[in-house]
């Protein structure tokens, strides 16, 4: 399986200006550029994308996961935090956080937390990425 995302650009680096186009038309010449990757500006930036990439991603990894272990969520919620720090003369993605809040009436914990874990090093752009990732997560069993 493969997908498509295509990037234009026009101008320097800050004066300039960009669009992201996914396959899917979901991004359609979406706006992108310096002021919203390290100022305030708008549309987005390549780590907000992999922020949302990274979430989701690893929010369909669980609930397979989970599935396996015999739990249905009601309800699954992934925050990813993506750190750009400059090193070494250049930017690098240093570190991504998933912060999960999940609801799983009747859970169990360990199963859970297995799940989690699994769910982490497993979904593929987890595997892509060479950041520190950590995770923190919450379990409402109610």
């Amino acid at each position: 399986m493969k997908r498509k995302a295509t990037a234009a650009w026009s101008g320097n680096l800050k004066d300039g200006k960009g669009t992201i186009s996914t396959q899917s038309g979901v991004l359609s010449n979406t706006q992108y550029g310096f002021k919203a990757r390290f100022e305030e500006g708008p549309g987005t930036n390549p780590e907000e994308l992999i922020a949302a990439a990274h979430a989701g991603c690893f929010t369909m990894a669980l609930s397979m996961q989970l599935e396996q272990a015999g739990m249905v969520a009601n309800s699954l919620r992934t925050d990813a935090t993506v750190t750009l720090e400059q090193k070494d003369g250049g930017f690098t993605i240093t570190t991504v956080h998933l912060e999960l809040a999940a609801d799983i009436p009747n859970a169990d914990e360990n199963a859970f937390n297995n799940a989690v874990q699994n769910a982490k090093t497993g979904c593929p752009v987890s595997k892509l990425l060479n950041a520190e990732i950590t995770l923190s997560a919450k379990l409402n069993r109610a």
